[in-house]
């Protein structure tokens, strides 16, 4: 497989794991610092994506998003992920992208690196989402990689 095929299919598990989150804190009624993370993925998603297209931060980096707001950036940041990935090319994976921080400081990173660096973010955030919902009670989302290849849910 060619990275650019293994991030697409990895921008799209993304999508499916966040979209399980999100059903399953709507299932459990779950408190707000759930809910919060869950913005913080949605955000840092098109953040990064915002700074490899040289745009401006269109969300802030912690946005308090109701859960129909969440509903909705899934679907919008899947999408633009999605269009982007189609129109990458391999080499344009090791394209250098400058930009700054949330702290304002002024940053260097490959394509190839920020595209990782989304996936593990927002791997690790769903992680403590999960952890905060077993401490409350609840039943997690169930979004291991093998549990969306087994169910036929990635090609």
């Amino acid at each position: 497989m060619e990275l650019l095929d293994y991030f697409r299919r990895q921008f799209t598990y993304d999508a499916w794991a966040n979209r399980e989150v999100l059903r399953a804190l709507v299932n459990a009624g779950e408190e707000h610092r759930s809910l919060q993370l869950l913005a913080h993925v949605l955000s840092a998603e098109r953040l990064w994506l915002e700074r490899i297209l040289a745009q401006r931060p269109s969300l802030p980096v912690w946005p308090d998003f109701p859960i129909e707001r969440c509903k909705q950036e899934i679907e919008d940041v899947a999408a633009r992920w999605h269009e982007y990935l189609t129109h990458l090319s391999p080499a344009q994976l090791s394209e250098s992208i400058h930009y700054k921080n949330s702290k304002g400081e002024d940053w260097v990173s490959s394509v190839e690196n920020i595209l990782t660096h989304v996936l593990l973010h927002s791997a690790y955030h769903r992680g403590q989402i999960a952890s905060q919902m077993r401490a409350s009670g609840n039943q997690p989302a169930y979004t291991d990689f093998i549990h969306a290849t087994r169910q036929g849910l990635l090609e």
